[in-house]
């Protein structure tokens, strides 16, 4: 299996977690409040390890054409997304949002195939629509339930078109350092929803559920945010979005291994219709001669085809390792995604 889907795949378990946890650490805070914490979680907690990874405070390693990219997915994921998402829970019913949110996988392929180009054929899409359908069933209501008024539908799709901005952008800079990206994601998502979650009234819980709040949010939001950038760097936005889809299914799956609560129907019908999405993905094979263009960035890498390349320092032989370095045009075919490598016109 190819190494960014198993990326994918773990990061849509450890946010599909959190929700049980949460539930399981009895966090009675707002959801704003919630929503912060757990982002505040992940950003101090990624700024933590890569401070003892590199030993010290070392600078992000953008370039400056990256920056942009960056602070748009920011101001639409962690700042637009969630203020529109708890305007709309104010004006939706739970179980109506909770399909709503669909919506996400739908949009965030859409505009990776209408505006950023992703190729995509008609088993991509019935992969995603089968992925997207189970988690309709999944969340479907037991009973009839309906919104209060129109406004609160439209600002849950809004919260869903501002994740799937955010995540097409986060691809423009999955080839950078992951840990940068999702660290100050989650720091800037954590302070901006804690600091409204405080103008509106909420306090802050006590320290025994705080830090496990923390912790989780370290997980769930943070590690899970890290492999999500790199199945990015791997799979390009649609697919890694179809595969982050399942993150309810896996959610409701730990719920019921680790916390025996009870399996319904629409699990197992869930469970059919995404376990056909995935393996329409798993079993994917596009290959066909395209052109690579000249292009400088950096990541890590092995010097496999795609990267032939002098270095300007005394080298050790080491790989994987990271540098900038330059890629030289070129003409070939074998299977692949569309990764950072492969953004080529169809």
């Amino acid at each position: 299996m190819n190494l960014s889907i198993v990326y994918a795949l773990a990061a849509a378990a450890l946010f599909g977690a959190s929700t049980p946890f949460a539930k399981l650490l009895g966090v009675d805070v707002s959801p704003v409040l919630l929503a912060g914490l757990l982002y505040l979680g992940s950003g101090v907690g990624l700024s933590m390890v890569r401070f003892a990874r590199d030993r010290g405070w070392k600078r992000s390693g953008l370039a400056s054409s990256e920056w942009p990219w960056l602070i748009g997915a920011v101001a639409f994921g962690g700042v637009l997304g969630p203020v529109a998402l708890m305007f709309g829970l104010a004006r939706t019913a739970g179980a109506t949002a909770s399909l709503m949110l669909n919506l996400e996988a739908v949009l965030t392929a859409l505009l990776a195939w209408v505006v950023f180009k992703e190729n995509a054929d008609r088993r991509i899409v019935g992969a995603m629509l089968a992925i997207v359908a189970g988690g309709v069933v999944l969340a479907w209501p037991e009973g009839a339930t309906q919104a209060h008024d129109w406004l609160g539908p439209a600002a849950v799709s809004l919260a869903c078109l501002c994740w799937a901005i955010d995540n097409n952008l986060t691809r423009k800079v999955s080839a950078s350092d992951a840990l940068f990206v999702a660290g100050f994601k989650g720091m800037v998502a954590g302070l901006v929803n804690c600091s409204l979650a405080l103008l509106l009234g909420a306090r802050f819980p006590d320290l025994s559920v705080l830090a496990p709040t923390l912790a989780l949010g370290f997980l769930g939001y943070g590690v899970s945010l890290v492999l999500f950038v790199l199945a990015l760097r791997g799979l390009g936005s649609a697919r890694t979005g179809a595969y982050f889809s399942t993150a309810p299914f896996l959610g409701a799956a730990i719920a019921i291994m680790a916390m025996g609560e009870p399996v319904s129907l629409s699990f197992w019908a869930a469970a059919v219709l995404m376990g056909i999405g995935v393996w329409l993905h798993l079993t994917e094979s596009h290959a066909h001669e395209h052109r690579h263009l000249a292009l400088t960035h950096g990541h890590r890498h092995i010097h496999d085809e795609h990267h032939q390349h002098e270095h300007s320092f005394d080298w050790d032989g080491t790989e994987p390792h990271s540098h900038s370095h330059n890629h030289t045009p070129l003409k070939h075919s074998h299977p692949h995604f569309p990764d950072v490598h492969h953004r080529h016109t169809h």
